[in-house]
Formats: C-alpha cells, sequence, structure tokens
C-alpha cells in the first residue's frame, strides 16, 4: 500500500445546536485537516508514473476547501433564523451553510466526500479542533 499525506488549516467561528455546555456559544477555532490518501499501486504512465499522485496536485485540492472554509461562520442549516442569517449577511459577514451540525466529526466526513468525488484515493481525513482534540473519518 502507498500513501500520502499532506495537511492545512482554517480559521473558522461556530456554535453546536442543541449542546448544552460552553459549545452552545459561538466561538472560534484554528482547525487543522490532515488527509490521507492511499493506493495499492504506484500510477504506471504519465508525468505521475511511480507516484500516488502528484503533491502539489493533492495540496491544491485540500488547501482549496481550506481556503472556502477560512474566516467564515460555519452555521449548521436551519440552526439560526432567517432574519439572522439575514441580518449577518447584511452587516457583510461570511457564513458557509452547511446541511449537518458543524461538529469536527462531520467537517471530517464533509472534506473526505468532496476529494473523493473529485476522484482523489481518500483514506482518512482529520480534523484538529484543538491542538489535543482530533476527530477522523475514513470508510
Amino acid at each position: 500500500m502507498f500513501g500520502l499525506n499532506t495537511e492545512a488549516s482554517f480559521d473558522s467561528a461556530h456554535f453546536l445546536t442543541d449542546y448544552y455546555g460552553k459549545c452552545e456559544n459561538l466561538h472560534g477555532h484554528r482547525w487543522r485537516v490532515e488527509v490521507t490518501l492511499e493506493q495499492h499501486d504506484l500510477q504506471a504512465e504519465g508525468t505521475m508514473r511511480d507516484m500516488v499522485l502528484d503533491f502539489g496536485v493533492f495540496k491544491k485540492a485540500v488547501r482549496g476547501i481550506a481556503e472556502e472554509l477560512d474566516h467564515t461562520f460555519l452555521v449548521e442549516e436551519g440552526s439560526l433564523k432567517p432574519e439572522t442569517v439575514a441580518a449577518l449577511e447584511s452587516e457583510g459577514f461570511s457564513l458557509t451553510v452547511l446541511p449537518f451540525r458543524t461538529t469536527a466529526e462531520n467537517l471530517a466526513r464533509y472534506i473526505f466526500d468532496r476529494l473523493e468525488s473529485d476522484g482523489f484515493p481518500v483514506a482518512q481525513v482529520e480534523v484538529d479542533e484543538t491542538p489535543n482534540n482530533r476527530a477522523y473519518y475514513r470508510k
């Protein structure tokens, strides 16, 4: 088995709906993402011969997703009143509305699915919410 790893990070705010603790309040994180690709064989032809994938292509894809999530407010769809969303947007705040609760576990799955749908041989995505707390997703 051959594999590659790369990482990226982004800063964003979120809160957890239906949670009874500190994280129910709006707060931010420096999220760190580590992505692992795996495949049994190296590519046999072309410019990526004897590689899993060109690191530049891999890094660009992972960092592109991180850039989309950077310095934005991650909002679970339906967790805020429409008037609140409209007010925040009218003030110029960047919101990324996601169809899931914005936990590290769900962000790991979201990033995994995005990369997999783009044809990357993703084995695992890890998302650090803090330097000591990490979630991961793999199929």
